[in-house]
């Protein structure tokens, strides 16, 4: 079974907007979202999320919103897992324990922060399982095997399943060519027992089809956020008007991706 873990960009272009694209992803079938607070300096991001980012902190973007946008989406598809993406300055911001209090009570299940690795994370992973959050670590097929063995035993000694895995180093958008080096990298990983969330550069069906009997969900972002962009440039009418049609045209782009025409 096809499973995609959708992203987008908290507030982009709008706080209204970006719910009704995670509606349209959702809908559309989504298995997961993932869901981004903006951060000035993202560093792991290619040009259009950094631009959605941008875009969203200079119509106001602020914490207390975007964790209200989660708990009305997990209040409204409680089915579908909400996975928050952010960067370490955010979480420290007001302090570890007020973040991950504030995600767990909006109902996200886990986190992806990708300056906070395991071994140099301030107590973010240890403060994330002790509120029975996910604290997602971010792994690439370079990544050296004693390095691996010691995440992978950290995991174990939590009962922790989840880890994303990019399929190459750099910064997202970018396209991605799947390699056998990448799916034999997948299969190892899948043999240790963990549930896998995959992505960089994915954009299309194809490449939807040849990862998911590897992984727990394919990650499309970049593309997604793509979609996004160029549904508001042509958006006419009311705000409602705009809602759906933005809706609309993000739930078409997952449908498809998921099942083709």
């Amino acid at each position: 079974m096809k499973k995609l873990m959708c992203h987008l960009v908290a507030g982009y272009p709008t706080m209204e907007l970006s719910y009704q694209a995670a509606m349209g992803m959702v809908e559309g079938g989504a298995s997961y979202l993932e869901v981004q607070f903006p951060f000035s300096d993202p560093t792991a991001d290619g040009p259009r999320i950094q631009e959605a980012c941008v875009q969203a902190l200079e119509g106001g973007f602020t914490l207390q919103e975007g964790f209200q946008m989660v708990r009305n989406l997990s209040k409204t598809y409680p089915e579908v897992p909400i996975f928050l993406m952010s960067y370490a300055s955010l979480v420290f911001r007001r302090g570890i324990s007020w973040f991950l209090d504030q995600a767990k009570e909006a109902g996200v299940k886990g986190l992806i922060v990708p300056d906070l690795p395991f071994d140099q994370d301030e107590g973010y992973y240890e403060a994330a399982w002790e509120r029975g959050l996910h604290p997602v670590s971010v792994i690439v097929p370079t990544m050296e095997a004693n390095r691996l063995h010691q995440l992978q035993k950290l995991l174990e000694s939590h009962g922790e399943e989840f880890v994303y895995v990019a399929l190459r180093t750099g910064i997202t958008g970018d396209p991605t060519n799947l390699s056998d080096e990448n799916l034999t990298f997948l299969r190892s990983l899948k043999a240790r027992g963990l549930k896998l969330l995959a992505g960089f550069g994915i954009s299309t069906s194809a490449q939807v089809e040849a990862l998911s009997p590897y992984v727990e969900a394919v990650v499309v972002g970049s593309y997604l956020v793509g979609i996004i962009r160029d549904a508001i440039s042509t958006l006419k009418g009311s705000n409602l008007e705009r809602g759906v049609s933005l809706k609309r045209a993000v739930n078409r782009a997952v449908s498809t991706l998921i099942q083709p025409d």
